[in-house]
């Protein structure tokens, strides 16, 4: 308990490079990226861009694209629940200041804990497991999942940190994701087996 009482702590605190390198990137760009950026936050938003790609996999990629579309789905849940439902209850943190973010990003900005990013890891699970099955399509999904992390700092909604926290759950959860039913396989397996 006093590792995770530890851990809560250190996370809470934003480390000042963390501080310095959000201060200088939120409200980047040129005005094309951020007049992007609210299109890729609401393709984001719930999931709806990871969802759409996976009933289009399913649909027309025979059995491979239903393959991944399963994968990439079920990652993406065990990536939503150990973001959104496990680290944030865990770890208070609040979002970069107000004042850095450009006022139009202000009225879609979370109250939730700013760590980790929960869109970054559902975004990286859904592309790490796509990704054995589809290479292919793993590697558009993973340039998206890239567009949504980056858009996630961009915007103010997030620090550095968070993102690559929600980053390294999402490919956790696609790495789980791939192994449970090779698990569950194994076991029966070894159920099954009985000394003669």
């Amino acid at each position: 308990m006093r590792v995770i009482g530890w851990l809560m702590e250190v996370t809470a605190d934003v480390p000042a490079e963390d501080r310095r390198l959000a201060r200088r990137v939120v409200g980047w760009g040129p005005p094309w990226v951020r007049r992007c950026a609210p299109v890729v936050e609401e393709a984001a938003e719930h999931t709806k861009v990871w969802w759409v790609a996976a009933t289009a996999m399913a649909a027309f990629g025979g059995w491979r694209g239903r393959r991944a579309a399963l994968a990439g789905v079920t990652a993406m849940a065990a990536a939503e629940v150990l973001s959104n439902a496990v680290c944030k209850q865990l770890v208070e943190r609040r979002r970069p200041p107000r004042e850095w973010v450009p006022p139009e990003a202000l009225d879609d900005r979370p109250d939730s804990s700013s760590f980790p990013s929960g869109h970054t890891a559902a975004a990286f699970a859904f592309a790490g497991a796509v990704a054995p099955t589809w290479p292919a399509m793993g590697a558009v999904c993973g340039a998206s999942a890239a567009v949504v992390a980056a858009e996630r700092v961009l915007s103010g909604a997030h620090y550095p940190l968070d993102v690559a926290a929600g980053g390294a759950i999402g490919l956790a959860a696609a790495a789980l994701a791939r192994q449970a039913p090779r698990r569950v396989v194994a076991r029966k397996a070894a159920g099954c087996i009985t000394p003669g």
